[in-house]
């Protein structure tokens, strides 16, 4: 499945709404460790048909990341039923990802 960037106006209905586990990186352009996670995250979204996969950028969507509490970016959250389960931070391989995601 296709990565789907999460903005405001999506959030309630891709994410909080969802009936099933949605992946979110928070990052942002100048970051480059974002930028070393970018693949990774594709790859994730493209072998989990399981799951659905959420880019929120923080620099455009700065009330989503302080409704998280996102101090450092690339941030990893996990969303099920609408509820935050596991989150990290940090860039990190994609074995650490998908073990975020059992």
């Amino acid at each position: 499945m296709a990565v789907i960037e999460i903005t405001a106006e999506n959030f309630q209905s891709e994410v909080l709404e969802s009936s099933v586990p949605v992946l979110l990186d928070f990052w942002a352009d100048w970051c480059g460790p974002c930028k070393m996670m970018a693949p990774v995250v594709d790859a994730v979204a493209e072998e989990r048909a399981d799951i659905k996969v959420g880019k929120v950028n923080v620099d455009a969507e700065g009330d989503l990341a302080a409704k998280y509490g996102i101090m450092s970016i690339p941030t990893l959250v996990v969303i099920k039923n609408g509820e935050e389960v596991k989150r990290t931070s940090g860039a990190i391989p994609k074995s650490l990802v998908l073990e975020l995601l059992q």
